[in-house]
């Protein structure tokens, strides 16, 4: 965006990758901050496992799913000790589901192993306001456009006094209605310190909150399970911010959570994301979608789990900026029944509308030692 805040509001920024193969373009979204992930991209070879996430993408065979696997490993080993690879790639691996299913002329989640696609609750998810009036009507503007489920985060919750919270608490859930799903997300204000989160427990408990996000770093595992010990009825959740299958898998055996939420433009894409929702559904845990910018990122998110009957809650982003709106030219909208499907097109069923989103490319050129690594006048 031209202007930055500082809110936890992912959809200022964007980095979209476009794959080229075999005559088909595919589209990605890295969940990633973009210079730092380009130049994971281009990085000159520094030794043998730090290379650029291009050393193991570039001129690869690309003809089905189990090349997708072949070519993930490949950066996974290649770029070990560049930290940043992860990310960088989840754009990338998305963009090569795209431009496979576009050359088969199948969805994305075909391609994965489901033979149909199920409906998903979508919920409303956007930031606490300043104030609990402020929440109060971010809230009900969620549920006039007909959400039944809604998710307040981030702001100032945790900063404060309980009391504080309770009362944006209480705001949401007045502005909800008894019957909505109310989810709150924490964004790791508690470090690993549980004792600060269960002071907590009694207001969350009160106004019926069915899961609580993120309340510690990401691979705060004793501190997650210490929690879930004491709070049978506010569940634990997490998983946005692991940027690998095995994070994810230890937040579901060691950290005890009830749901796990994946960001495919950070967790190594579709490919990743599905052998995580295979392992919660056999743990019995959920596996939610994480996402907050476009609809692009938003059908990435959904593939993975398409075809779970049983895993329904998806997170929507609700009030994103305008960069994320101008990404796309089609959106997945909310049916009557307010449910929301994965699109049954080829690859991620989405198109980019490179003519908007064009006004707010950032002219970027990396060199090193006089050669040019990277140009952004070529980008689009």
């Amino acid at each position: 965006m031209p202007e930055i805040t500082l809110e936890a509001d992912g959809s200022q920024d964007a980095l979209l990758v476009r794959l080229e193969a075999g005559g088909n373009v595919g589209w990605g979204e890295c969940e990633a901050s973009p210079l730092t992930s380009i130049a994971a991209y281009v990085a000159p070879r520094s030794h043998g496992v730090c290379q650029p996430v291009s050393a193991s993408v570039l001129g690869e065979q690309l003809n089905s799913p189990t090349d997708i696997a072949r070519i993930s490993a490949l950066v996974q080993r290649n770029s070990m000790d560049l930290l940043q690879a992860p990310h960088t790639y989840s754009g990338i691996e998305m963009a090569m589901w795209d431009a496979l299913g576009k050359e088969r002329g199948l969805p994305a989640w075909k391609m994965l192993g489901y033979s149909a696609t199920h409906a998903k609750t979508p919920y409303a998810s956007m930031l606490f306001g300043e104030t609990p009036a402020e929440t109060f009507e971010h809230v009900r503007a969620a549920t006039a456009r007909g959400f039944r489920a809604v998710k307040v985060g981030w702001g100032g919750f945790g900063e404060g006094t309980v009391a504080a919270d309770a009362e944006h608490l209480a705001a949401a859930r007045d502005a909800l209605g008894r019957d909505g799903i109310l989810l709150v997300d924490a964004g790791q204000i508690w470090v690993e310190n549980t004792a600060l989160a269960l002071e907590r427990l009694d207001a969350l408990e009160s106004q019926h909150v069915t899961w609580l996000e993120e309340p510690f770093l990401p691979d705060a595992y004793s501190a997650y399970s210490a929690f879930a010990e004491r709070s049978p009825r506010v569940r634990l959740a997490g998983g946005e911010g692991a940027h690998n299958e095995r994070m994810a898998i230890n937040l579901i055996d060691y950290g005890k959570v009830g749901f796990v939420q994946i960001d495919c433009g950070r967790i190594g894409g579709l490919g990743a994301a599905k052998k995580v929702a295979e392992h919660a559904v056999a743990s019995g845990v959920t596996y939610v979608n994480h996402t907050f910018t476009s609809h692009l990122a938003l059908s990435a998110s959904l593939q993975p789990f398409a075809g779970l009957a049983e895993h329904r809650i998806c997170e929507y982003p609700v009030e994103p900026k305008q960069l994320a709106i101008d990404i796309t030219v089609n959106t997945l909208d909310i049916d009557d029944n307010g449910t929301i499907h994965a699109p049954n097109a080829p690859g991620l069923g989405i198109e980019v509308n490179t003519a908007a989103i064009a006004r707010y490319a950032v002219p970027v050129e990396i060199k090193v030692a006089g050669r040019t690594l990277f140009s952004s006048s070529t980008a689009l």
